[in-house]
């Protein structure tokens, strides 16, 4: 089968680089073209670095009129990812588009409506999606092993430096738009459309900063919460993301997140009120953070697997990461 001819749009975003990376290291699969960054200052800044500084420079219309070009990498400001995303979709390009997608609603909707008109793969770069882990905690709640869900405890945390803050000054959501994204993901896999989003994003102003780094948003459902928490100075906070899912017969505790990954779960049946009684689960590591999306990137494109999180999937998820962000009202 032929090798699947792949652009990037875009060096801006931080997870750009890894993503073509990771693109490269599957080279049976792949050919890259090119890239193209209309910003001069991150072709300054990123541009050299292993993985772009050999890639072939283009323009956007350029890149996206190469011949028999599949898919686009879309790793822009995050400002500019529907934009381009866009583009890509009107010259009929999958596209590999990196979260969150836009303060505008509508703007994203009309993406993923022309998107399923022309069957055009979107994914969205949402990387826990493909942590083992956390496919372990969906597969227990999707058979049933946890009983019905009540609770779901998520952060995402880290101490960011005083220019990463100032970065962060950009978004209203602050860190809940762009790391909560993250969670907020999750918890609606695991429970749906919440019926009501409380959002609450608090500023420290250390150092003088002015961005909502220290943000909370609880996700209200007829029985369950979801409680999702955020913030860009916590020491260790890398240390301690985390993603807790109760339900009436188990628990199951993703901490930290990754490198490493520790899972645990307890059941009803081998628990105690008033003893900590929880088991390891042993998980494969995976290779790298990206490898298994950007193989299942590969199987949508060529037809060999679906996509398990469909158009309106995507579309529910973001409205209420506009929600908890302070960007969209509950009604």
């Amino acid at each position: 089968m032929d090798k699947i001819k792949i652009g990037q749009i875009g060096m801006g975003h931080n997870h750009g680089l890894e993503k073509m990376l990771t693109v490269r290291k599957f080279h049976e699969l792949f050919e890259v073209v090119g890239i193209a960054e209309p910003d001069r200052r991150w072709e300054l800044e990123r541009g050299s670095r292993d993985g772009y500084a050999d890639l072939k420079r283009m323009g956007i219309d350029e890149l996206l009129s190469v011949k028999g070009l599949n898919a686009v990498l879309v790793e822009s400001d995050i400002w500019d990812l529907v934009p381009y995303a866009q583009k890509c979709i009107d010259a009929g390009v999958h596209i590999h588009l990196d979260k969150p997608a836009g303060e505008n609603i509508d703007e994203y909707e009309h993406l993923l409506a022309e998107a399923k008109r022309k069957r055009l793969t979107v994914q969205l770069g949402y990387m826990y999606r493909n942590n083992p882990a956390v496919r372990y905690c969906m597969e227990a709640v999707k058979c049933g092993s946890l009983g019905e869900i009540f609770e779901i405890d998520a952060v995402m945390s880290t101490q960011h430096p005083l220019k990463y803050r100032r970065w962060l000054e950009n978004f209203k959501g602050g860190d809940m738009y762009i790391f909560g994204s993250h969670l907020i993901d999750l918890a609606v896999l695991i429970a749906g459309v919440p019926d009501k989003v409380v959002p609450c994003l608090k500023q420290t102003n250390f150092n003088g900063t002015r961005c909502s780094d220290n943000c909370f948003a609880l996700l209200e459902y007829r029985k369950a919460t979801a409680a999702i928490r955020t913030t860009s100075v916590e020491i260790n906070g890398y240390g301690r993301r985390q993603l807790v899912v109760c339900g009436e017969k188990g628990t199951i505790e993703i901490k930290p997140m990754e490198r490493p990954t520790i899972c645990t779960i307890s059941l009803d049946s081998f628990s105690s009120p008033y003893k900590d009684r929880k088991r390891t689960v042993e998980l494969p590591e995976p290779e790298g953070r990206y490898d298994d999306m950007i193989k299942d990137f590969a199987g949508m494109i060529r037809g060999e697997i679906e996509n398990p999180y469909n158009y309106d999937h995507e579309l529910a998820v973001h409205r209420v990461i506009l929600k908890a962000s302070g960007l969209l009202s509950n009604r």
